[in-house]
């Protein structure tokens, strides 16, 4: 059965105009390297997204082999190189390397494909650093996790107690580096449980227990818990069949701009935005003031991290986005023919009115017979993944 989804989803790879591809390079549970590989085609007036492969790697993942597997795999299906107009991987060397990277590989091979450096990848380095103080706090926090979570007796005791004390929650949840999402969804269970994880450490006279009586450190806990919640959600709406280079631009943007908005709020001593850390300031009778540096800092740092990875670019190829209010002189590689096509196109108020009802996608599709070129271009805008989320 395997065998045959893999060759319909082959089948449809050769049969578009277009593809992009997204892959990795993982550790499974037994260490051993695995490319995995998805796909983005067109089919039907719609872009699909599936897996293609996974393949194992020999002990040393280097561009070379990495590729000579993906090679194999395009030959041995009589997949056309020429017709890949994207593709998507982390900033590994092995992947990225300007001279024998991976990508500049298959570059030779798809002189068309453009490479994308994994937005999400991207965004989970820009979150990653933070004061230190915040830092020992998660660590912290992640002692008391791995405390009750990592021995039998104290998970099943603790659940007990969970249970007796009415908790919407019965288990705290592991942390773990590899899941991107992990670090919020461990926060937010602590805090949700932090009445009873302070009644369990005290019962078994753990000394970590000063750490849940101190609500200085339980105020900067909820803080980290609230925040990283946020991140998770922008790390969600990175993702996704309908997610394209412009919507993941504009949800950046978007959050730099809150990165900014948060900031100023908190030197005003609001914390709104922030309800678990709002909740814990007002039982603890604190001020805003306690934690006011470290969370300005902190958040001071995110925005500057998306700055260097994120860049200010504008985004090219606005035209794509929207057809009908393109500039008169355009600056996106268009030929003579295509601008003129392109300023036809912005004057057919039936197709601005379709638009307005399908995918960016599915509308570029649709006018494939009408403006063949402009299609063709638009597609291999918007096919390209912007993310890997593979390990997600």
């Amino acid at each position: 059965m395997g065998a045959d989804v893999r060759q319909q989803v082959v089948d449809s790879v050769r049969e578009s105009p277009s593809f992009s591809l997204q892959l990795d390079e993982s550790t499974d549970v037994a260490n051993c390297a695995q490319l995995m590989v998805y796909v983005r085609f067109v089919k039907e007036l719609n872009v699909h997204e599936e897996f293609l492969f996974c393949h194992p790697l020999p002990s040393r993942t280097t561009a070379d082999e990495i590729f000579k597997v993906l090679n194999d795999f395009m030959r041995e299906n009589n997949v056309d190189w020429g017709r890949c107009c994207g593709i998507c991987t982390d900033g590994a060397r092995a992947m990225t390397g300007r001279h024998s990277g991976l990508v500049k590989k298959v570059q030779e091979v798809a002189p068309a494909a453009i490479w994308t450096h994994c937005i999400i990848h991207r965004q989970a380095l820009a979150t990653k650093r933070m004061p230190q103080e915040l830092h020992t706090v998660l660590d912290e926090a992640v002692k008391i996790v791995n405390l009750i979570k990592s021995r039998a007796m104290n998970a099943r005791v603790f659940s007990i107690l969970c249970k007796e004390m009415g908790a919407h929650f019965k288990q705290l949840l592991l942390h773990s580096e590899v899941r991107w999402l992990s670090r919020g969804k461990v926060l937010t269970r602590l805090c949700d449980l932090r009445e009873e994880v302070l009644l369990f450490l005290a019962e078994i006279n753990s000394p970590l227990v000063k750490h849940m009586e101190d609500m200085k450190w339980v105020a900067k806990l909820a803080y980290l818990s609230d925040v990283f919640e946020k991140i998770n959600t922008l790390n969600i709406c990175l993702q996704g069949k309908e997610c394209n280079v412009f919507y993941a631009h504009d949800q950046l943007c978007g959050f730099r701009k809150k990165l900014e908005l948060w900031g100023a709020r908190v030197e005003r001593g609001s914390v709104e935005m922030f309800p678990t850390l709002e909740d814990v300031l007002a039982r603890a009778e604190l001020k805003v003031e306690c934690l006011q540096q470290v969370v300005c800092a902190h958040l001071e740092g995110m925005r500057k991290q998306f700055g260097e990875y994120f860049g200010e670019e504008t985004m090219a190829n606005q035209w794509v986005r929207n057809p009908f209010s393109f500039p008169v002189t355009l600056k996106d590689g268009l030929s003579a023919g295509e601008e003129e096509a392109l300023a036809e196109l912005s004057c057919d108020m039936d197709l601005k009115q379709r638009m307005s009802d399908v995918s960016l996608a599915h509308f570029w599709l649709s006018v494939g017979t009408e403006f063949p070129q402009l299609s063709t271009k638009a597609v291999n805008v918007l096919i390209p993944f912007t993310s890997t989320y593979l390990c997600e």
